[in-house]
C-alpha cells in the first residue's frame, strides 16, 4: 500500500513541469495507470482507475463505491453473505471467471470492465 511519502523529481521545461522521475519501484506499483487507453476502450471512470492503482483497491470495491453500493446491496445483488464480498474485494482475491462474471452482471458493467 501506499503508506509511506515518496520522492518524485520534476524536470521542466520553459518554466513548466515536464517530467516527472519515480523511484523504480513506484513506477511498477503505478503501471497500470499507463493502460489508461484500455480503460478508456472499454469505459472505466478514471476514478475507478485511480482508486485500483493508486490505493490499491480491488476493481470490484472500487466499482461498487463508484456506483454508491454498499457490500451488502451487492450481497444481496449476488446472493452471497456481506463477508463473501468482502473475500471477494480484498486486494489480493482472485476470484474465478464465473464469479467476476456474476459480479460484473450484479454491478451493470462488462467482464472487461473488471480487469486492467
Amino acid at each position: 500500500m501506499m503508506n509511506e511519502h515518496t520522492e518524485y523529481q520534476i524536470i521542466e521545461h520553459a518554466g513548466q513541469p515536464a517530467y516527472v522521475l519515480v523511484p523504480w519501484a513506484e513506477f511498477q506499483r503505478i503501471r497500470p495507470m499507463l493502460k489508461a487507453r484500455k480503460a478508456q476502450a472499454t469505459g472505466i471512470p478514471q476514478s475507478v482507475v485511480e482508486a485500483h492503482v493508486l490505493h490499491d483497491m480491488s476493481l470490484i470495491r472500487a466499482w461498487r463505491e463508484e456506483l454508491g453500493l454498499t457490500q451488502d446491496d451487492l450481497a444481496k445483488r449476488l446472493s452471497v453473505s456481506q463477508a463473501a464480498v468482502a473475500k471477494f474485494e480484498h486486494p489480493t482475491a482472485r476470484p474465478r471467471m464465473a464469479t467476476l462474471r456474476k459480479i460484473a452482471a450484479a454491478l451493470g458493467i462488462t467482464i472487461e470492465q473488471l480487469h486492467l
